[in-house]
């Protein structure tokens, strides 16, 4: 058996419950950074844990990043019966406003540090959690219920909060949709949205949540144009947005990688996406799909891990410090009272 490629830019989904044979060949010729799954990846706590076994004993990596996107609410993956059932992120927020700030953030952080023991005791070790995005009336429901709220200071404590609970549990968090997708009246999964918001009120609003979050070990970009900054393309493949706002303004120095290429908010092929996002300061592309003919252009346009992509990857892994201990029942019932009147 031929020993795995350097390390590439990507992150990949694959199609089932297990590997297929050419899904191993093309992992071990490929050596993709992380892997993605879905509600399609999972049936079982022990299948889970199976399939990301196999991927890191295809890559030799056995700290491979595998992430999910476990939120709450309705992006859920691994869900009932299996797992329990979490809250939105807007739950957190009706805490706050109700009991105060500091019990809203211990709830997110409860339930954020529950959900890492979850993924961890799986083997999955990234969680695209939080959503710093604002709710906001003019926005699209795709974000809804899953931010912390429409006030920038609130919603970056809660998802601070978030975001400290799944360290707690040895889980890294992906900060999104940096700068901000709360504005978007259009749902990038399907098309292009395009904020004509100006900087100065984009920089006050949208983007300071992201700027109060700036020392994060990851961030996932937002498929959104942004008019007042650059009118040509979306964050994800615009060096202006990644370089004067994402890096400049927020100051986000952590991994950065993209949103699935595959969503309907890009254009082109999958190749000119990828290399796209590469050229804007993208330092991993995210597709997801588990399409082979899509991974495989994926691949053919993305670089060895190597440079500043490289020490930022490596800096967000080593944040990666094990499971602080915890008394799971204790935990979860202290939990389930938290939200139980939200």
């Amino acid at each position: 058996m031929s020993k795995p490629a350097s390390v590439r830019a990507f992150i990949s989904g694959c199609a089932g419950l297990v590997l297929t044979p050419e899904e191993e060949g093309f992992f071990r010729a490929n050596n993709p950074w992380g892997l993605i799954i879905f509600r399609r990846n999972i049936e079982s706590p022990a299948q889970v844990a199976a399939l990301v076994d196999a991927f890191r004993a295809v890559v030799e990596r056995p700290d491979a990043p595998v992430l999910v996107d476990q939120e709450g609410g309705r992006v859920q993956r691994l869900n009932v019966p299996h797992w329990p059932a979490y809250p939105a992120a807007e739950c957190f927020e009706r805490i706050a406003l109700r009991d105060g700030l500091a019990e809203g953030e211990a709830a997110a952080r409860l339930g954020a540090r529950l959900m890492a023991e979850d993924m961890a005791a799986l083997g999955i070790n990234v969680d695209c959690v939080p959503c710093a995005d604002l709710r906001l009336p003019e926005g699209h429901g795709i974000i809804g219920d899953r931010a912390y709220g429409s006030e920038p200071a609130q919603v970056a404590a809660l998802a601070r909060a978030a975001a400290e609970g799944l360290m707690a549990g040895g889980v890294l968090p992906v900060l999104k949709h940096i700068p901000g997708h709360g504005r978007a009246r259009a749902d990038s999964h399907e098309s292009l949205p395009v904020v004509e918001t100006s900087r100065a009120e984009l920089e006050a609003t949208d983007f300071e949540p992201f700027r109060r979050l700036s020392d994060l070990p990851l961030a996932m970009t937002a498929h959104v144009v942004y008019a007042a900054i650059d009118p040509g393309h979306p964050a994800t493949t615009s060096p202006t947005v990644i370089a004067e706002i994402i890096r400049g303004h927020i100051g986000f120095d952590g991994a950065l990688m993209s949103d699935d290429l595959s969503m309907g908010a890009l254009s082109g092929t999958l190749a000119a996406r990828t290399e796209a996002a590469f050229a804007a300061g993208c330092d991993l592309a995210l597709h997801c799909n588990g399409r082979m003919d899509e991974m495989v252009e994926v691949a053919s346009a993305t670089p060895v891990l190597k440079g500043e992509p490289a020490r930022r990857c490596a800096a967000a892994l080593s944040r990666l410090n094990g499971r602080q201990s915890i008394e799971l029942s204790e935990a979860r019932t202290q939990f389930s009272a938290m939200i139980a009147v939200s």
